[in-house]
């Protein structure tokens, strides 16, 4: 399953950790499935309250994460001054992490800008030259994840 990060707690969480690669304009940060969970799991209710019966058949529980992907990215106002430039960005990085899905492990993965473009050689907001030099970078990135 992959999955968009829209929370904020999440977000907070990758950009607390350190990045895990890093190119000229790009950071990539990672925390991995088990370590999702900062806080400890509910206590579960006294068996002679449960209506459920015999809890041998269960299916996996529904907040099982082991095999899913999250992606999520960071673009700010300050590297990408136009809002076309960002969403061209954002679109770049979205793409790239779905083109690259199979070899990254389950868990959170974020791609930060961290560094803007220099508008001197992109000069136009959204032209093809930015979208496949962010493109390039984007997969050289990603090729370098370790399976």
């Amino acid at each position: 399953m992959i999955g968009r990060l829209v929370h904020k707690a999440d977000f907070e969480r990758l950009l607390a950790t350190r990045s895990r690669l890093r190119s000229a304009h790009f950071a990539l940060h990672h925390v991995a499935t088990g370590d999702l969970r900062a806080e400890p799991a509910p206590k579960a209710p006294a068996a002679e309250k449960l209506s459920t019966g015999h809890e041998g058949n269960l299916p996996r529980p529904v907040d099982d994460l082991s095999a899913s992907l999250w992606f999520g990215c960071v673009v700010p106002k300050r590297h990408a001054r136009r809002s076309v430039t960002r969403s061209l960005l954002k679109r770049q990085i979205r793409s790239a992490l779905h083109r690259h899905a199979g070899r990254l492990a389950g868990g959170h993965w974020m791609v930060r800008l961290c560094a803007g473009f220099a508008v001197k050689e992109f000069v136009s907001a959204r032209s093809e030259a930015l979208a496949q030099a962010a493109r390039s970078e984007l997969d050289g990135l990603l090729c370098r994840v370790a399976p």
